[in-house]
C-alpha cells in the first residue's frame, strides 16, 4: 500500500485510519500534538513568541498577509494559506482563507470520513486556530468614512473562529493575546479538552461582540427601523447613544409622537412594566407616574372619596377608570411626579387626554389610543409630547443582559408573579385577618417596588401608593422615607390645607408645592415670605400639635410591603408611627421571630411572601 502514492501520511485517534496527506507533516495521531495551527492576527502582540514556541516544537504555521510577513522577520518559518490552498488571494485580500482547505482542515472530526474527503481535496487536519479581528470598533472610533468601515469588516477571520470554535473536541482556538502563554506552556501537546471548551467560548463571545458592532453602527448609518439613535444617553457627553430591539427584532413600541430620550425610555420600559403586571393580577386599570427609572406613584381603579376628590382638585369632573388610575397615581407624591413619564394598562380615552393635557410631563406609555385623546396628547407640549404604544402581548426574552465597566451581567429576568395567593398565603403574625382591600394594597405595593431601585418600600391605601421609599442603603431608612411622603400625602387632606386662600391665577402645579411647603413648615425667612405672596390673606401655620391629632385620627390600616427582609424590629416600631397596619416582606432573615414579634406587639397582620424584589 502507499506505492501509488508517496506523500506522507496521517493517522487519525479514533479510528486509526492512515491517509495521505497533500503538504508534508509527520503522521500522528490528531490529539497526541499540535502538528498545525494557521495564524492570522491584527493585534500582533506577542505574535513572534507564539510563533517561535511553536517553531520550535515542530508545528506547521500557516498564515496571511502582514501575520505572515511579521513572523518571517521574527526568522520563524511560515507557508502562505495561498500556497497551502493553491488559490491566490484575490479581491485586495477580501478572500483569502476562504477555501474548502481551510475550513475542511479546521472542521474535520476524527472520522475517517472526514480524513477522507480532507485528502480527496488536498487538505490536512488544522490543530490550532490563532486570529483576532480586524479593528474595526477603532475605525468607527476614529471617525473613518463609511467605505473605510465597510472594509473594515472582517469576513475571513470570524468564520474562522466560529469554525474553530464549533470544532472544539479537536481544535484550539485563540482570539485574546493574553491566553498565549497558557498555549505555549501547554506545548507540544496543546490546549486540554476542558481549555479548549473555555477558549471556545471566549471566542464566540468575541465575535458575538464584533457582530453586535458592526450591526449597531450599520443601524445607525441606514437609520435602520431596527434602531433609534438618541440625542445623547443618560447625560449630553454620552454619544452615541442608540435604542435597538433584541436579536434584530422590532422594538416592543412604537414612538407615536415625539423624540424620547435615554432616561424617558428606561422610565417607560419600567413604567409599562409595572401597570401591565398590576391590570393582570389586580383585573382593573392600573398606572404608574415615573422619575429617574422608579415610581413617585403608581394605582388601580378605585372611586375617590369626596375628601380626595378636592385635595386632588377633582371635584364635580367625571372621570374614566384609566383617567382615575393615573390621577392617583401622580397625586400619591405630585412633587416628585413633575416632568414624569406616565403608564397607563389600558388605552388612552379622551378625559385621561384631557386630565394629562394640564399636567406637567414628559411622556406616556399606553396599550393603544383613542384617535381623539391620540391628537389632543400630539398637541402638548408644542407637540412634542412623547407618545409611546406598547406591544401589549410582547414578552421580553427570558435572559437579560447589561454592560458595564468592560463587563457583561446575564440574569434571568424577574419573572415572578405577585398575587395575593402566592405572595400572602403564609401569614406569620399572631392577627391573621386580611381585608380583601388590604390584600389588593399589598400587592399592587409588591409589584410597585419590584420596579423601584432597591432598597425599597412602598405604603398603599385604598388601591394607591402613597409613599414610595427608593434608593437607600439601610431600610429603615427607605420606611422612614417613604413614611415621610406617606404623612405628606395624608396631611393634605388636613382642614387648613384644603382651605388655604390661593389668589386668582395660581398655578396649579405652584398650588402643589404651595401645600406641600405648609405641611412642612420649614421655611427660611424669606422663603416664607415668597410662599406668603401665593394668598389672599396671611395664613397661620400647621402646628405639629394639630398634625398629630388629625394623623392620629386619619392615618390607619396603612400597607406596607419591603423588597427584602426587614432585618430588625426598628423597620415595625418606625412603620408603626404612620398607621401600618398590613406588612408584606420575604422573610428568611435570622431575625425573623424578633420582627415578627414586633409587629405581633402592634397587633399587625405580616405575611411572608418568599419572594425578594430588588432591582437595580
Amino acid at each position: 500500500d502507499g506505492a501509488a502514492d508517496a506523500r506522507p501520511r496521517v493517522c487519525l485517534p479514533v479510528a486509526h485510519v492512515v491517509l495521505p496527506c497533500v503538504h508534508p507533516c509527520p503522521s500522528v495521531t490528531m490529539t497526541d500534538k499540535v502538528r498545525c495551527a494557521l495564524l492570522s492576527v491584527s493585534d500582533k502582540s506577542n505574535l513572534a513568541e507564539l510563533a517561535k514556541a511553536l517553531h520550535e516544537n515542530g508545528v506547521k504555521i500557516l498564515s496571511t498577509g502582514g501575520t505572515a510577513k511579521a513572523m518571517r522577520e521574527a526568522g520563524v518559518p511560515v507557508t502562505d494559506v495561498s500556497e497551502y490552498t493553491q488559490s491566490p488571494e484575490v479581491m485586495d485580500g477580501r478572500v483569502k482563507t476562504l477555501h474548502p482547505r481551510v475550513h475542511g482542515g479546521i472542521l474535520a472530526r476524527p472520522l475517517e470520513a472526514d480524513l477522507k474527503q480532507l485528502e480527496e481535496i488536498g487538505g490536512q487536519p488544522i490543530d490550532l486556530v490563532v486570529v483576532n479581528l480586524y479593528p474595526f470598533e477603532a475605525t468607527v472610533a476614529k471617525g473613518a468614512d463609511y467605505a473605510t468601515c465597510v472594509e473594515n469588516i472582517d469576513i475571513g477571520g470570524p468564520t474562522m473562529v466560529r469554525a474553530a470554535a464549533k470544532n472544539h473536541q479537536r481544535v484550539s482556538i485563540v482570539v485574546d493575546p493574553t491566553d498565549y502563554a497558557s498555549v505555549i506552556a501547554s506545548l507540544p501537546s496543546g490546549p486540554t479538552k476542558e481549555a479548549r471548551a473555555k477558549l471556545a467560548a471566549k471566542a464566540f463571545g468575541h465575535t458575538a461582540h464584533y457582530d453586535t458592532m458592526i450591526a449597531s453602527w450599520l443601524q445607525r448609518e441606514v437609520e435602520s427601523e431596527l434602531l433609534t439613535p438618541l440625542k445623547y444617553g443618560c447625560n449630553p457627553v454620552q454619544i452615541p447613544a442608540s435604542i435597538s430591539g433584541i436579536g434584530g427584532n422590532p422594538l416592543p413600541f412604537d414612538i407615536l409622537n415625539g423624540k424620547p430620550g435615554y432616561i424617558n425610555l428606561l422610565d417607560a420600559l419600567n413604567a409599562w412594566q409595572l401597570v401591565k403586571e398590576a391590570r393582570e393580577a389586580l383585573g382593573v386599570p392600573a398606572a404608574a407616574s415615573f422619575k429617574h427609572v422608579s415610581p413617585a406613584g403608581a394605582a388601580v381603579y378605585e372611586p375617590l372619596p369626596a375628601i380626595l376628590e378636592k385635595a386632588y382638585e377633582v371635584e364635580g369632573k367625571v372621570l374614566s377608570p384609566a383617567a382615575n388610575a393615573y390621577l392617583r397615581a401622580r397625586q400619591a407624591d405630585p412633587l416628585c411626579s413633575f416632568g414624569d413619564f406616565a403608564a397607563l394598562s389600558d388605552p388612552v380615552d379622551v378625559q385621561t387626554a384631557e386630565f394629562l393635557k394640564t399636567e406637567v410631563s414628559d411622556g406616556i406609555i399606553a396599550p393603544d389610543y383613542e384617535p381623539a385623546a391620540l391628537e389632543i396628547l400630539k398637541g402638548k407640549k408644542k407637540g412634542a409630547f412623547i407618545i409611546l404604544k406598547a406591544k401589549a402581548d410582547f414578552e421580553p426574552p427570558l435572559l437579560e443582559r447589561r454592560e458595564m465597566g468592560g463587563a457583561r451581567f446575564e440574569q434571568r429576568r424577574n419573572d415572578a408573579k405577585l398575587d395575593a395567593a402566592s405572595t400572602l398565603a403564609k401569614v406569620v403574625s399572631e392577627n391573621k385577618e386580611l381585608p380583601a382591600g388590604a390584600a389588593r394594597d399589598l400587592v399592587l405595593a409588591q409589584i410597585c417596588i419590584k420596579y423601584t431601585q432597591s432598597n425599597s418600600v412602598g405604603y398603599a391605601q385604598g388601591g394607591q401608593m402613597i409613599g414610595v421609599g427608593a434608593g437607600q442603603q439601610s431600610r429603615v431608612d427607605c420606611v422612614k422615607l417613604a413614611g415621610r411622603k406617606t404623612h405628606t400625602w395624608a396631611l393634605r387632606q388636613h382642614p387648613k390645607v384644603l382651605g388655604l386662600p390661593f389668589k386668582e391665577g395660581v398655578k396649579r402645579q405652584d398650588r402643589i408645592n404651595a401645600r406641600v411647603q405648609y405641611i412642612e413648615g420649614d421655611f427660611t425667612g424669606p422663603q416664607f415670605q415668597e410662599w406668603q405672596s401665593n394668598f389672599t390673606s396671611f395664613v397661620e401655620p400647621l402646628t405639629d400639635a394639630e398634625k398629630k391629632e388629625f394623623l392620629q385620627a386619619n392615618l390607619k390600616d396603612i400597607c406596607i410591603a419591603s423588597d427584602a427582609f426587614f432585618p430588625f424590629r426598628d423597620n415595625i416600631d418606625v412603620a408603626s408611627r404612620f398607621g401600618v397596619k398590613y406588612l408584606v416582606h420575604p422573610g428568611g432573615s435570622v431575625q425573623d421571630e424578633g420582627v415578627t414579634k414586633a409587629a405581633d406587639e402592634y397587633g399587625m397582620v405580616m405575611a411572608h411572601s418568599g419572594v425578594r424584589l430588588f432591582h437595580h
